[in-house]
């Protein structure tokens, strides 16, 4: 793994406001890296040094010892939540998703083409 990625992930995750989260798919869409589980695993490996709980899952979840820890920052956030009886809770994905702003949009380019820069001819 790359630690251009592992940076650009990192960041990217920063970015995110509080109250809002990424899946990630997203992260690797953005930074046009490896896919969903590249983002995950480098979530699991180094997520400790960046706000972990706002790259999540697709369906709004992350694994359950880390949601129940999640869930703590999404309260103190107003992160957009379902809490159901039953089941654990979930982000709502269709109110929490962040969609940058052009000035973030830029932030995120530089990101993304530091990445490029730093993994051209070798893959991410």
């Amino acid at each position: 793994m790359r630690e251009s990625v592992v940076e650009a992930v990192l960041d990217l995750a920063a970015i995110v406001p509080p109250g809002r989260v990424l899946s990630y798919g997203d992260v690797a869409e953005l930074l046009e890296v490896g896919g969903p589980r590249l983002v995950g695993r480098i979530m699991s490996l180094h997520g400790e040094a960046a706000p972990w709980w706002r790259i999540i899952r697709a369906n709004g979840s992350l694994p359950d010892a880390l949601m129940a820890r999640a869930v703590v920052h999404y309260r103190r956030e107003g992160t957009p939540l379902s809490e159901p009886a039953a089941a654990p809770a979930k982000v709502r994905m269709v109110q929490a998703r962040w969609m940058p702003h052009d000035e973030e949009f830029a932030a995120i380019e530089r990101l993304r083409r530091k990445v490029s820069e730093a993994t051209d001819g070798m893959g991410a």
